[in-house]
């Protein structure tokens, strides 16, 4: 393997990269042949090695392709691919001409995605293999800006609309060409930091996604700053798996390890996550709760399964390990119970930790709350996680926790250059160049979230301490926050099942949780209608705990939301006894769900569509 830089000041500056195409170019420039990019060759069956100057004359190769499709800055191009260096590739050609990449869950409905892709006027889209565009079969008159579809697996049959091409028929047998005097890298077409860079789509109040754009200093300013707070090496090795789509990890996970020069590594997919932290042995984790809550949830089945020493060593190492932590943080005593750490260490903490590759040294945590008892978990078996606090409105990083200074119930400090107050109702407001430029033909909403002075208001509610930490503690918006860091809007989704006339009321549910399930209230008289048809007892409350009852209500949900993103799924239904009614305090006066007070009454429901997750 190629020998690394170790110098500590190569992180790249702001003003020297100017763009996000700019950050690739000055890092190819001063390490071109360390290794940028490591990925599963599916083809051989062997992991491969790229490195910054292999990587830059494959997206020559892309920008050349590109020129041929009569484009101009600032039209939008967009990627529905799995996390790949063929990702980077495509943004960084498009970037290179100037191109706006929209970003797109490879997971998403048909339906949302051909949305975003109208709305985004996108005239490029590239997918991983032909059956993805003929799952667009159904909405393709809505996509009528397409000019070019690319698939990336080569397909034996053509298509005859003459808009799809395989990549290797698309991309020339040469890249582009550096102009005369030039070395180096082809240079940008754009050098305005402040240019649109990308829009990405996330779920609104209004029922369809929102596209936040972000430029170029947007981008670069938050992924400087989090270097500040979190230090990744030149030497790191980060494994990546959440979605690029993902702000999160586009940040985190991409253009911060390009502004240090550390190496990313391509996980083939979160399925196959636990083989591949063995192979790839990461120094560095970003991700969001639901991978630790998986993770956890893996170790607890063992243990479960085990011996009851090995479950009583287990949890000694935990409450040993925290407490070390505590005094090493300066809130705790030294106990000498600490006496018993290198045994616990060498006994259970660096055998969990060899699960995990056994070289990790920090784990990076948002997109949504984690589990304090989850985190206590790992911190006490010594790998420090740190938990912070974004919104894809602010590119993503706001505050976070560092490795000197971790609260874990808190969501730390805000990074450098980035301002937050409370406003009103304790909603957390934020500012600094890290925060949108707005919502993508959106004025009004825009305005909605953005103060003239340029405060975003997050939507939050939260206490800040005397110290400047931030506690997240409630949502003025009624947004579901999943555990895997998607957010869905509730009221949306509920209004759209209720356009089925079985269901009187509903209430969505997965806060915090990796599903969403759906608590609904029957109309008896429509139900036995159903019933009739299914064969089914017409009194439903006979048929609490029947599956095939269960299947057909969630088929009916699953028909209303269709239109929803790929993520907003309803998993599990529940029904409640009663109607919710101002008597029985389920409603307030004006007829609102009152979400708290229904949870609480029916919480053993709640429990039993989450058993066993």
């Amino acid at each position: 393997m190629q020998t690394r830089e170790q110098d500590p000041e190569d992180i790249i500056p702001v003003e020297v990269a100017e763009t996000l195409d700019g950050l690739f170019r000055e890092r190819l420039r001063r390490s071109p042949q360390n290794i940028a990019y490591r990925d599963y060759d599916r083809s051989s069956g062997k992991w491969r090695d790229l490195t910054w100057s292999q990587m830059d004359e494959r997206i020559a190769h892309w920008q050349a392709a590109f020129s041929r499709e009569n484009l101009s800055p600032g039209d939008r191009v967009a990627v529905m691919l799995r996390n790949c260096p063929e990702w980077v590739i495509f943004e960084q050609a498009a970037m290179r001409l100037g191109l706006v990449v929209v970003p797109l869950y490879t997971a998403d409905r048909p339906e949302n995605a051909a949305y975003i892709l109208r709305h985004a006027n996108a005239k490029v889209l590239l997918l991983e293999e032909l059956a993805q565009w003929q799952a667009f079969s159904d909405v393709r008159e809505q996509m009528s800006d397409l000019v070019r579809v690319i698939t990336i697996q080569r397909e034996p049959d053509k298509t005859d609309d003459g808009v799809v091409r395989a990549l290797y028929d698309w991309l020339p047998e040469r890249g582009a060409e550096q102009p005369p005097g030039e070395t180096g890298a082809v240079p940008h077409v754009n050098r305005d930091p402040h240019q649109l860079a990308t829009i990405i789509y996330t779920s609104g109040t209004s029922g369809r996604p929102k596209g936040v754009m972000l430029s170029h200093y947007n981008i670069l300013t938050n992924a400087r700053s989090s270097l500040e707070v979190v230090q990744i090496r030149p030497d790191d090795l980060l494994l990546s798996f959440l979605p690029l789509s993902h702000t999160f990890e586009r940040t985190g996970g991409y253009y911060v390890p390009m502004m240090r020069g550390a190496t990313v590594a391509y996980a083939r997919s979160v399925h196959q996550l636990q083989e591949d932290l063995l192979t790839i042995r990461p120094t560095i984790l970003v991700s969001v709760p639901r991978i630790y809550e998986r993770i956890y949830g893996g170790i607890r089945a063992k243990l479960v399964e085990g011996p009851a020493l090995s479950r009583k060593l287990f949890h000694m190492a935990v409450e040993i390990g925290y407490s070390r932590f505590e005094h090493q943080q300066g809130r705790g005593p030294r106990r000498a119970s600490h006496l018993l750490w290198p045994l616990l260490e060498t006994l259970v903490a660096k055998k969990v930790m060899s699960k995990l590759g056994g070289r990790l040294r920090g784990a990076m945590s948002g997109g949504a709350a984690l589990s304090s008892g989850v985190s206590r978990i790992f911190i006490g078996l010594g790998l420090p996680i740190l938990q912070g606090y974004g919104m894809t409105e602010s590119s993503p990083v706001v505050c976070s926790n560092t490795f000197d200074d971790n609260v874990p119930s808190s969501v730390g400090r805000p990074i450098p250059g980035v301002e937050v107050k409370l406003g009103e109702n304790d909603a957390l407001l934020i500012r600094g160049p890290n925060v949108m430029l707005g919502y993508w033909k959106d004025t009004e909403a825009t305005q909605a979230v953005i103060t003239p002075d340029g405060w975003l208001n997050s939507g939050d509610i939260a206490r800040i301490d005397e110290t400047g930490r931030i506690t997240i503690t409630g949502r003025l918006k009624e947004i579901i926050v999943m555990s895997t860091g998607e957010k869905v809007p509730p009221a949306d989704m509920e209004a759209a099942i209720l356009h089925d006339a079985l269901f009187d009321q509903v209430m969505l549910i997965g806060d915090g949780r990796s599903y969403l399930s759906a608590l609904v209230v029957l109309n008896s008289r429509n139900w036995q209608n159903i019933a009739v048809q299914y064969d089914l007892d017409p009194d439903w409350r006979q048929l609490l705990r029947d599956h095939k009852f269960e299947e057909i209500l969630l088929e009916r949900i699953a028909h209303q939301i269709r239109e929803f993103p790929g993520y907003a799924k309803i998993y599990r239904v529940a029904l409640a006894h009663e109607p919710w009614t101002i008597d029985n305090h389920m409603l307030t006066p004006t007829l609102k769900l009152r979400r708290t007070r229904v949870l609480d009454h029916y919480k053993a429901e709640v429990e039993r569509l989450y058993d066993g997750h």
